[in-house]
């Protein structure tokens, strides 16, 4: 299986197509300034402001109603080569907004394999999905799953149980690695969460606030890689106000092999929660939507997360954000004649008292409520932070390490935690003997 890798920020490839999350460039590379200028002001003026849109989750949407109450029996054959059909005429009128789109790619070619696996002809009858309630889970998956399918089973008897790790993301957005260390990031456009042997997982981040380095979670996307006899390769995909209870190739478990139930998507909350179980590698993630972003958390083993080649990239919930894209988020203070905050905004005290609500605890999970707040002045924020922590809570396997505390000097000594401040935070005063003694090694 050729595996999907991460080849710099914004890149994905799959299936050997280069896949861009956003519009990197333009035009030839050593054309003037201007000319590139030109052409960018002519895209976007062509370009139409709806219509554009991908609709590849609605095609899927579509085609797991038309299947849901068919099996693969071959009296049924025929049903399943009107839905293909119908599926395949879908994609296609939405092919030149889905350019470049991971899902779609997929979908186009499950829709491929599948018409040869059902011996269907491209050539014949199509129908609207009728709207039918989907069959019961327990339909669609096996009861004989090997043992192998299953991560903790698998486990030699005396081996001792495994170390779970959680990373989540939430809010503008704010990173818990799975080391616990706690970031707040700009990471605008595509960027990759997980990339080892057996998932890889990417976000969208969007700009929130115009004029604001401060983005959120627009799109969410999960693969799950072919692993032995227990799963095949799916795709996960979600946007907001598009949170599906499937694959995008319409399924709900992980295929045709004897460990397709080791792989499930469950949907909590129609449109709001979504839970995929990874049981063939011990992991389990949750997704939401609240408000118009998107949440991600993950409870993975040690040894799944760490399963990775050293050029596979970059990977966020392992390493955290790079330094650049950091931002420093601790809260400001406010200024001295400062103007009052326009009608509708929160000020600090507003937003502490709404956070408060929430999250009693004065951890990095109620800083970053109140963080957001006086940034986006958007009240949902204040539910990601809560089921973040909440996530934490049903997650994370060291109940003594759920709260996490600001590591700063500038807050109440009863918050911080005990470790070295990072270069940024260290003082003035303590940096400019460093710089002395730089300079005058430098004239000798």
């Amino acid at each position: 299986m050729q595996r999907p890798r991460a080849c710099r920020v914004g890149e994905l490839e799959f299936c050997g197509i280069p896949v861009w999350a956003g519009w990197m460039g333009m035009g030839r590379r050593d054309a003037p300034f201007g000319h590139r200028l030109l052409g960018i002001l002519t895209m976007v003026l062509w370009l139409p402001a709806v219509s554009c849109q991908c609709r590849i989750l609605k095609c899927n949407s579509e085609y797991l109603s038309a299947t849901s109450g068919l099996h693969t029996g071959a009296e049924e054959s025929v049903e399943f080569c009107i839905a293909l059909r119908a599926y395949s005429q879908c994609t296609r009128k939405t092919a030149r907004a889905c350019r470049g789109d991971l899902a779609y790619h997929s979908a186009v070619h499950g829709i491929e394999d599948l018409m040869n696996q059902h011996n269907c002809s491209k050539v014949g009858p199509t129908q609207a999905p009728p709207r039918t309630q989907p069959t019961s889970l327990d339909c669609m998956v096996h009861s004989d799953a090997p043992e192998v399918c299953n991560y903790e089973k698998s486990l030699q008897r005396h081996a001792p149980q495994p170390n779970y790790t959680h990373c989540g993301l939430f809010g503008d957005p704010h990173l818990r690695t799975f080391t616990d260390a706690f970031q707040t990031c700009k990471v605008r456009g595509a960027w990759p969460l997980i990339d080892n042997n057996y998932l890889f997982v990417q976000v969208t981040n969007v700009a929130v606030v115009p004029g604001s380095s401060a983005t959120a979670t627009s799109k969410l996307t999960v693969i799950f890689k072919n692993f032995q006899e227990c799963v095949d390769q799916k795709v996960y995909q979600a946007e907001t106000d598009d949170l599906p209870a499937a694959f995008v190739d319409g399924s709900r478990n992980g295929g045709e092999k004897h460990g397709a139930n080791s792989l499930r998507v469950l949907e909590k909350v129609a449109g709001q929660h979504i839970e995929i179980q990874a049981k063939y590698i011990g992991t389990t993630i949750v997704v939401r939507q609240l408000g118009h972003y998107l949440t991600f958390a993950i409870r993975m083993p040690e040894e799944v997360a760490n399963s990775f080649e050293d050029n596979q990239g970059l990977q966020l919930c392992l390493k955290g954000c790079p330094t650049n894209e950091q931002m420093d988020w601790r809260l400001p203070q406010p200024r001295k004649g400062a103007p009052a905050a326009p009608q509708g905004a929160f000020t600090r005290e507003t937003a502490t008292t709404k956070c408060r609500e929430k999250l009693p605890v004065d951890d990095l999970y109620f800083r970053s409520c109140v963080f957001d707040l006086l940034t986006t002045g958007d009240v949902n924020f204040t539910l990601a932070a809560y089921y973040a922590f909440e996530d934490v809570k049903s997650l994370h396997s060291n109940k003594d390490k759920l709260h996490i505390y600001q590591r700063t000097a500038d807050h109440p000594e009863g918050n911080s935690a005990p470790g070295r401040p990072s270069l940024p935070t260290l003082p003035i005063a303590h940096l400019l003997p460093v710089c002395c003694l730089w300079y005058c090694l430098a004239q000798l």
